[in-house]
């Protein structure tokens, strides 16, 4: 019997896809331990610190300069992606109105509206509301670590924190739509994970755009069917 073969296309590269694993475990680990010391639990060490034998605040203060080196990172050696990813997250098309409308039925038919971005309309706020919000918290951090006392300590503290607040939520809507938890999202968390191979129907779905300049330049090496030696 033969085998079904599935096109598939890469979206990310790999190099991107570790960018964004180191990012989002960063991320993880600097929440867990903020919602931890926000919740007044200072004085009792997290499963985190029992592992790691280190004091919450110094993990959190570890992960916060880990991110800022990793936002260092994306500006110097990444500046050509870092570019693309800003265009790409501040362009408005014809249409795009209309995607949102469809858009709250569409998470469960996965009818999504046709745009031509490399994001969707909805990725494209999230990701400048992710990246304010990621700044305002690695700069206030930075400024906590250098101010002692005084009414910039209290406001430096009072932006770490409400950030924290705002990013929860939507972190957790971009975990729930990366994941393909919702059902017109299915499959999309292979473009960052299992290889970065997404399948062609899915990225039709939810790329439509993006897929056809993709396979336009891919005409010399098709996509390639799931399963084939990633190198």
């Amino acid at each position: 019997m033969t085998k079904h073969r599935v096109r598939t296309v890469e979206r990310y590269t790999r190099r991107t896809r570790w960018y964004h694993a180191a990012v989002y475990i960063t991320v993880l680990a600097l929440l867990g331990t903020g919602w931890w010391l926000l919740t007044g639990r200072e004085g009792e060490p997290s499963p985190a610190a029992r592992l790691t034998g280190a004091a919450d605040v110094t993990l959190h203060t570890y992960a916060g300069w880990v991110l800022t080196g990793l936002t260092a990172v994306a500006i110097t050696l990444g500046a050509r992606a870092a570019r693309t990813f800003v265009v790409e997250s501040v362009r408005v098309d014809k249409g795009d109105l209309r995607w949102f409308i469809r858009w709250p039925v569409a998470v469960v038919t996965g009818r999504f509206s046709h745009h031509r971005g490399h994001f969707d309309p909805g990725q494209r706020v999230a990701n400048l509301v992710l990246v304010t919000l990621l700044a305002a918290l690695v700069a206030s951090g930075v400024g906590l670590t250098m101010v002692v006392g005084g009414p910039g300590f209290v406001w430096l503290q009072r932006v770490h924190r409400w950030a924290t607040y705002l990013i929860t939520p939507v972190l957790a809507g971009h975990i729930l739509i990366a994941a393909g938890l919702l059902p017109g999202y299915r499959g999309v968390a292979r473009a960052m994970h299992l290889g970065g191979r997404l399948r062609v129907d899915t990225a039709r779905r939810v790329w439509p755009g993006w897929l056809d300049r993709r396979l336009a330049e891919d005409d010399k090496q098709p996509a390639r069917a799931e399963g084939d030696s990633p190198d």
